[in-house]
């Protein structure tokens, strides 16, 4: 098969995916959107706009209950710009996309709160635009002085904040993406380990964003913090009495755009090992290696488990995972090896180098 045409196939997985709101009906992937933990609005485009859900982290932030805003246009959304008060959060939310602006939340009771608001048009297959997701992150209450260093910090760096908006952006659509597509594969089924993954999933993107709030920094961090954070989540959701942890990093700088998909692809196999490496058999040993020399950065996670069944690959072609290890490939120029035999366990090995690898310099 040739590039374009694998390209083409990937794509054609990515669309052929049920209804958004034939999902929102589903009890179980509700209760699964229930569970994000960012505030998440969605309407439905076709006919007049209305609101058609709202998670409870969304309630939570906003002090409006979800009843109050499903089955209403985006006009019943408080909040106000900071710095235009003629600019509303819900007038936003229809007219731009990516990050819509920063805005000022009221709350009964409570003080008010500073929200990033993203705004995001999913289509259908044939192009038309089906609905629109708003997610709202929390930037914390904030005095007025420190709001006007913070918008004056935000205009120096405005060339900066436009290349990560950019990425958020694309974080946005990922994350739309891994809904469907867990949603299309659960449909009609009880199982929830799909749920399980997709959680893991968002929650392994989540953590970059956590990472740079802490370290002050806007696009880069510690590859070595990073993963170390990921393999203590998978083993916190998904804890298998009589497995260890061989775990050994460095610190080693890289781009959010690395730092993703490495993220994901090793979320992905640190949950496959603990849910099937070691069926049958006692425990074992997890080992998570993320080691840089001068020439650049070795990541390796391996177990010492039943290995993959003689003739299954991973990830396999036109599945998510496969996305993902291509936009690893894409992004880091990063090597990427597997090895696996029934019985022998799963070694899989990436290798960056510094070059390819190194935080982009902005200036």
């Amino acid at each position: 098969m040739t590039a374009d045409a694998e390209k083409t196939e990937q794509v054609e997985a990515l669309l052929a995916t049920p209804d958004l709101a034939g999902a929102l009906e589903s009890e179980q992937f509700r209760r699964f959107l229930d569970e994000v933990p960012t505030a998440i609005v969605v309407s439905e485009m076709r006919g007049g706009e209305r609101i058609i859900y709202a998670n409870p982290e969304f309630e939570k932030l906003s002090g409006q209950p979800a009843a109050e805003v499903e089955g209403e246009p985006w006009s019943v959304l408080h909040g106000l710009d900071g710095e235009n008060t003629e600019r509303r959060l819900s007038a936003a939310v229809v007219d731009s996309d990516d990050c819509v602006g920063t805005f000022q939340i009221e709350r009964a009771g409570r003080e008010p709160t500073l929200v990033d608001a993203y705004s995001n048009v999913i289509e259908n297959d044939d192009g038309t635009p089906a609905f629109r997701l708003a997610a709202l992150v929390e930037v914390g209450p904030h005095g007025q002085a420190q709001r006007h260093e913070f918008e004056q910090r935000i205009r120096e760096k405005d060339a900066l904040l436009q290349e990560i908006q950019h990425r958020v952006k694309n974080n946005l659509q990922m994350i739309t993406a891994l809904i469907r597509i867990e949603a299309r594969k659960a449909q009609g089924r009880i199982d929830t380990e799909p749920f399980d993954r997709l959680a893991g999933r968002i929650e392994a993107i989540g953590l970059i964003y956590k990472l740079l709030s802490k370290d002050g920094h806007e696009d880069e961090l510690d590859l070595g913090v990073y993963l170390s954070d990921i393999v203590s989540s998978v083993m916190r959701s998904h804890a298998v009495e009589g497995i260890r942890l061989n775990l050994k990093v460095d610190a080693y700088p890289v781009s959010v755009n690395i730092a993703m998909p490495t993220g994901l692809v090793v979320n992905e196999l640190l949950t496959n090992a603990l849910k099937h490496a070691f069926d049958g058999r006692d425990g074992g040993t997890i080992t998570l290696h993320s080691l840089a020399d001068d020439n650049g950065c070795r990541v390796v996670v391996a177990d010492d488990g039943v290995g993959l069944p003689e003739g299954v690959e991973w990830p396999k072609r036109s599945k998510l995972g496969a996305l993902i290890v291509r936009s690893l490939r894409e992004n880091a120029k990063a090597d990427f090896k597997l090895e696996s035999s029934p019985g022998k366990g799963t070694r899989v090995t990436i290798v960056f180098t510094r070059a390819a690898s190194a935080p982009e310099v902005t200036g």
